[in-house]
Parts: structure tokens; sequence; C-alpha cells
């Protein structure tokens, strides 16, 4: 840390003494997820060089053959390849888009709702499923979606005279899916945004009001405005993990059916069914390499875009 040249040496230790004991608090509770940080992201970082190799456990890390980029490419030039990467980025890309639209929506909801006891009611209802699991998320909607009995497919036969099987029929899974992810997090999605709405000078609104401005209007011009770089940070923090997709949510909620892989298989879950089954630890290391590359030149090029705009737009 850099010391300023107006500050003498003796003087700024005992500034930063008194900023450590005024914080220790705070400084102590961020011990154990930086310990956690450091062992599990940096001290594995050295495991990247299996990518490389023909690893075999016999042999070890370093013992194992060099085959510099081979893995990648028997990854690449395999059947499956151009199936899953389709599966993961467009899911993703749909999952962040109407997720951002879900959760900017309930929040200006639930900024419009002056009843507390209302408000309290709708946050703890919305917020309920952020703690299911998706295994208990993909139980729950067996009894819904199930051939045989289910309470929406019966309903769909009863309208329409058209029975569906919906663990057969991978593109319904398409609209599934994105439905599932937006229930299960719209309740703490929400919560972000409305933290940044309840910062708004409630001056502003008062003043619109006064000058004629209707309620829509007062959302355009005010809130959505004051949401909109914390909007754009989370989305190039998502944009990140696009070539990322919720593992919890393509495999247990689909049951890990094989006829649903045509649109449900990604590269969290093909990878998770090849260490299972074939344990190919170079391919699985060369496509877990290849997921974070990618995601860190999102980050950096869609930083890149949102700082052109605004910086206020940028994460850094």
């Amino acid at each position: 840390m850099r010391v300023p040249s107006t500050v003498g040496f003796g003087e700024y230790c005992k500034q930063a003494k008194k900023r450590f004991r005024k914080n220790k608090g705070l400084l102590l509770m961020t011990v154990l997820p930086t310990i956690k940080i450091f062992v599990f992201s940096y001290l594995t970082l050295f495991g990247v060089i299996i990518a490389f190799k023909n690893f075999r456990p016999v042999d070890g890390i370093w013992g194992s053959e060099w085959v510099g980029l081979k893995n990648f490419e028997f990854f690449f030039k395999s059947n499956d390849a151009w199936r899953i990467l389709r599966n993961t980025i467009v899911l993703s890309f749909v999952n962040i888009f109407l997720g951002l639209i879900a959760n900017v929506s309930v929040a200006l909801f639930l900024y419009e709702v002056s009843n507390r006891f209302a408000l309290k009611a709708y946050q703890t209802i919305l917020f309920i499923p952020y703690f299911f699991s998706y295994v208990l998320v993909g139980l729950m909607l067996t009894p819904l979606l199930s051939s045989n009995g289910g309470i929406i497919t019966d309903l769909i036969e009863q309208l329409t005279g058209t029975a569906i099987n919906f663990y057969a029929e991978p593109i319904a899974w398409t609209i599934i899916l994105p439905i599932v992810h937006i229930w299960k997090g719209v309740g703490y999605g929400s919560l972000v945004y409305y933290s940044a709405l309840m910062s708004i000078d409630s001056e502003l609104f008062e003043a619109a009001e006064i000058d004629g401005a209707n309620k829509f209007q007062r959302i355009r011009h005010i809130s959505l405005p004051a949401i909109l770089p914390l909007a754009c940070v989370l989305t190039i923090m998502g944009m990140g993990g696009i070539v990322k997709s919720d593992f919890g949510l393509f495999y247990y909620v689909t049951r890990n059916s094989s006829q649903l892989y045509e649109w449900t298989d990604t590269i969290d879950t093909y990878v998770f069914r090849a260490l299972t089954t074939g344990a190919n630890f170079s391919v699985t290391s060369a496509i877990s390499l290849f997921q974070n590359v990618v995601g860190l030149i999102l980050i950096l090029v869609t930083n890149k875009v949102a700082k052109k705009v605004d910086n206020d737009y940028a994460l850094f």
C-alpha cells in the first residue's frame, strides 16, 4: 500500500492502526472466506497442467505424458461439442436476460407497495423458493409434469386433446428451465435491486409528481436510471458465467434424462458424467479451463463495452 507523501510514515501507521481497531470485527469476518478462496482457488491452480497431459493417477501429475492441445481437440472434434456449447450459451443467456427483467420488474413492484405488512408477505413468499435445493425442485416438478397423472399434463390433455410427455420432449425444457430459474431466484435477485431503489431520495419522486409525471414516467426517468449501473455490473458478472451452466438446474430438475440431452445437456453436466463414467480427468480439465478462459474474456469485453457507454456502468 502506497503511503501518501503528505503524511509521515509514523502518522500513517497510527492511522492504519486506528482504522484496523475500528473495523477489526469486519476484517475478522473476512478471514475464513479469504482462506477458503486461497486454498481452493489459488493453491489448486497448478492442477491446470492436467489439461495438457494424458493424466494417469498411477503416474501422477508430473509423471503423466505431455500431449499439448490434444485434449482440447478431442472435445471440440467430438459429435457432442456443438450441441453442448449451444445449449450452455443459449440457455445461460436466456436465464441472464429473463432473470434481469424479472428481478427488476419485481423490485419495482415491491417498491410501489406502501403497506409494510403486505410488503413483508410478498418478500417472504418470493424468497422461500430460493432456499429450495434443485433436488427438491425436481421432485416438486414430477407430479406436475409426469406423463402418468401429472397435473399440468392432464390439464393440457383436457384442453387440447393432446397428451404431452414432458420428460421426452427436449424442446419443451427450453421454456421450463428458464421459468424454474426465475421462480427460484427472483426473490433474492429482486432484493438487490429493491435495496438500490430504497436509496433513492424520495424528494425526487415528490418533485416529479408535482410536475405532473405519472407513475410510469417516474419509473422510467427516476427508478430505472438509479438501478441501471447495478444492473450493468450484475450483468457483467453474469456474462462471466455464461459458459458455466447451473449444474443443479440442468441435472436434477431434468432428472438427468438422456431423452432430454438434445437441449438440456450442458458443459457442466457433460463433465460430471464424464468423470463418473469414464474418469477422463485430462479432457474434463481441458473443458473446465476453456470455460474459465472464455468467462474471463467475456467479463473483460462486456466491462469494456459498458465503460465506453458510461464509467458508472463498468465493474472496474
